[in-house]
């Protein structure tokens, strides 16, 4: 017999929803963990890292996943470029 937990895996949105819960304290952790299904560090962590990562939402620097991105998109615009060139000159080539 295989007596292995299954780890679940949970959505940004529903750790939000949860996180935003526990921070307005109208339930206690516990009784949130037991709606959720959920151990109560878990809603803890949550909560903890929404209020320390909540600072980022009205920062004015540019994120690392945008600059990620436009670099992503340069190199594409760049290889879009390199075969419309190959493609001209084989056009060229070709009788």
């Amino acid at each position: 017999m295989n007596d292995k937990k299954v780890r679940r895996k949970f959505s940004s949105d529903f750790k939000a929803k949860v996180a935003l819960e526990a921070l307005r304290e109208q339930m206690s952790i516990e009784s949130i963990s037991k709606k959720y299904e959920l151990h109560p560090n878990q809603v803890r962590q949550w909560k903890n890292e929404l209020l320390t990562g909540s600072s980022k939402v009205f920062s004015s620097e540019p994120t690392t996943q945008s600059n990620s991105s436009d670099k992503l998109i340069d190199e594409l615009y760049r290889q879009i470029g390199q075969l419309k060139v190959d493609n001209d000159w084989l056009k060229k080539k070709l009788p």
